[in-house]
C-alpha cells in the first residue's frame, strides 16, 4: 500500500507547489496593475486631466494587463481604476450636477469596455496558446512518427518505442507492454512496479486519462485485436495520447509481418538450399551405385560361386537397389520443390494406373491383403502418368510399413463432384491429431508409433507435392475403431470434356 501511495503523494506536492506559483504570480500581476492605475489616477489627479484622458489612460493599462496575463487580471485592474477615480473624484470640490452625471456614464462606460476588452483579448490570448501548444505536439507527433518509421526492426522495437516516447513528448515515466512477446519495457523514473501497472490495463482494458494524478492510459488495438498497452504520466492531451497509442500499434504489426516476411524468406532459401545439395548427391551417388549393381550382377553371372558368396552377392544387390530407389526419391523431391518436372499431363485411365502400380510393389503386397474398389471403371485424370504412378506407390508403400499383419490394405476411387479421390486405408498406429498436418512434411516422421518402421521421411511429402502440381491436396484420417486413411483429391475428366 505504500508503493502505491508514494508516487501519488508526490504528484500532489508537486500540483500543490505549481498551485502555490500560480497563486503567488496571479497575485504580483495584479499589484503591479493596481499600482500602475494608481499613479495614473495620480497624475491625472495633479495635473488636473478631465476624466476621458484618464479613463484612456486606465485602458492603457487594462488591455495590456489582459493581453499578457489574462481575463481576472484584467477585471480586478479595471474595478480597481474606477475605485482609484472615484477616490480622487470625492476629494475635488463640488462640481455641477450635470458635470456629475457625465462623469458616472463615462466610468460605467469604462468599466463595459474595459470589461469588452479583457474578454476579448483573453480569448485571443487563451486561442493563440492552444494554437501554439497544439502545433506543439503537432510537431512532436510528426517527429514520432518519423522516428517510428527509421527504427531497425531486425530487433524487438519495445525498449525503442518507450523511450522515443518519453524522450520526444518530455513525459516523467513510460511503460509499454507487448501481449505478444509478454515484455513490459519501462523509461523514466517509476516508483509502482509498471509491469503490474501496464499488465492491468491490457487485461482490464482500461483506456483513460486522470487528470489529478497526469496519468494516461491506452489499450494498443489493431483493428479490434488488443495487442498490448501503454501508460504514460505526464502533461499531455488525451487526443495525442490516442495517436501516441496508435502509432505504438501500428509499429508493433509492422515489426511482426517485417518478422514473418525474413522468416519466410529464410525458409525459402533454405529449401533451395536443400533441394540443391539433394540433387546434387543424389547425381553423384547414381553414378558408384550403378557400377555396383553391374559388379554384382557379373559375380551372380560368373556361376561357381560358394552359397555364402551367393548370399552376399543378392545381399549387394539388394541393398544397392534400396539406395537407387532413395536416390531417385531424392531427385524426384528436389525437381518438384525446384518445379523442374516437366508435366506430361495426358487422360489417363484410373484402372491401369492401379495396376501398374500393385505390379510395382507385387514384392512388398506379396504377404498383405490388397483390395480395390473402384466406383467407376470409366474414370480418366487429366494427369501425368508416372507422377500419379508415384503418388499411389507412396501412399501404399507408407500402408504396407504401419499395417498390422492379417489386416487388409483398400484401395479405393470414387468421384466427388469433379475431383476424383483416392483413398488407401489401413489397420496400424492412430496417427495424432497433432501430426496429422505435419506429416506431409519432408523429413518429418511421428514420435508416438511404438514401433518406427525404416523411413526416410520423404514419401509423404513427394505424395503432397505430386497432388498439389495437379491442382489437388491430400489429406490423413485416423483412429482406433476406423483405422488410418490416407486421400489424395485430384481433379477428374468428365463425361462430357472426354466426349470432345
Amino acid at each position: 500500500m505504500s508503493q502505491s501511495y508514494l508516487p501519488v503523494r508526490s504528484i500532489f506536492a508537486r500540483r500543490s507547489r505549481g498551485s502555490g506559483v500560480r497563486v503567488l504570480l496571479f497575485v504580483l500581476e495584479c499589484a503591479l496593475g493596481i499600482l500602475a492605475v494608481v499613479l495614473v489616477g495620480a497624475l491625472a489627479r495633479w495635473s488636473n486631466w478631465l476624466l476621458p484622458v484618464s479613463v484612456l489612460l486606465y485602458l492603457l493599462i487594462v488591455v495590456p494587463t489582459a493581453l499578457l496575463s489574462g481575463f481576472w487580471q484584467a477585471v480586478i485592474v479595471s474595478l480597481s481604476a474606477v475605485a482609484v477615480q472615484a477616490l480622487f473624484t470625492a476629494r475635488q470640490p463640488q462640481s455641477p450636477l450635470a458635470a456629475n452625471a457625465v462623469n458616472s456614464v463615462t466610468l460605467l462606460v469604462f468599466v463595459l469596455v474595459a470589461l469588452t476588452v479583457s474578454r476579448l483579448s483573453s480569448r485571443v490570448t487563451n486561442h493563440a496558446r492552444k494554437a501554439e501548444s497544439w502545433g506543439g505536439q503537432m510537431h512532436d507527433l510528426y517527429e514520432f512518427t518519423r522516428r517510428t518509421l527509421q527504427m531497425n526492426l531486425h530487433i524487438e522495437p519495445g525498449q525503442q518505442l518507450a523511450e522515443l516516447v518519453h524522450e520526444i513528448f518530455g513525459f516523467e515515466a513510460v511503460a509499454l507492454f507487448d501481449a505478444d512477446l509478454h515484455e513490459v519495457y519501462q523509461a523514466g523514473y517509476w516508483s509502482v512496479d509498471p509491469q503490474e501497472l501496464a499488465q492491468n490495463v491490457y487485461y482490464f482494458e482500461t483506456s483513460d486519462d486522470d487528470p489529478e494524478t497526469g496519468v494516461g492510459r491506452r489499450v494498443l488495438r489493431l483493428g479490434t485485436v488488443p495487442v498490448g498497452s501503454l501508460v504514460m504520466r505526464g502533461d499531455t492531451s488525451p487526443l495525442t495520447n490516442n495517436a501516441i497509442a496508435s502509432l505504438i500499434a501500428i509499429t508493433f504489426d509492422r515489426y511482426r509481418a517485417f518478422a514473418n516476411e525474413s522468416r519466410i524468406e529464410t525458409e525459402r532459401r533454405t529449401e533451395q538450399l536443400r533441394a540443391t545439395v539433394l540433387d546434387s548427391l543424389a547425381h553423384a551417388y547414381k553414378t558408384p551405385l550403378t557400377a555396383i549393381r553391374a559388379a554384382g550382377t557379373g559375380l551372380a553371372e560368373m556361376g561357381k560361386l560358394s552359397p555364402g558368396q551367393s548370399e552376399l552377392v543378392t545381399l549387394i544387390n539388394e541393398q544397392a537397389g534400396a539406395l537407387s530407389e532413395l536416390t531417385t526419391r531424392l531427385l524426384t523431391t528436389a525437381r518438384l520443390d525446384a518445379d523442374e518436372v516437366t508435366i506430361h499431363a495426358e487422360q489417363v485411365a484410373v484402372a491401369p494406373i492401379i495396376e501398374e502400380v500393385l505390379a510395382s510393389l507385387k514384392e512388398r503386397l506379396a504377404s498383405m491383403k490388397v483390395s480395390v474398389v473402384l466406383e467407376d471403371e470409366n474414370l480418366a485424370l487429366c494427369c501425368d502418368r508416372k507422377l500419379m504412378v508415384t503418388l499411389l506407390a507412396q501412399y501404399i508403400d507408407n500402408a504396407c510399413k504401419y499395417s498390422i499383419f492379417g489386416t487388409t490394405i483398400t484401395i479405393s476411387v470414387y468421384q466427388a463432384d469433379a475431383e476424383a479421390i483416392f483413398s488407401v486405408h489401413s489397420y496400424g498406429p492412430v496417427i495424432p491429431m497433432a501430426d496429422r498436418e505435419r506429416i506431409f512434411d519432408r523429413y518429418y516422421r511421428s514420435s508416438n508409433y511404438p514401433n518406427r518402421a525404416p523411413g526416410t521421411g520423404i514419401g509423404l511429402s513427394v505424395a503432397k507435392r505430386v497432388a498439389q502440381i495437379h491442382g489437388g491436396y491430400v489429406w490423413v484420417t485416423s483412429n482406433e475403431q476406423e483405422g488410418t486413411t490416407f486421400f489424395a483429391a485430384i481433379p477428374a475428366i468428365t463425361e462430357k470434356e472426354s466426349s470432345q
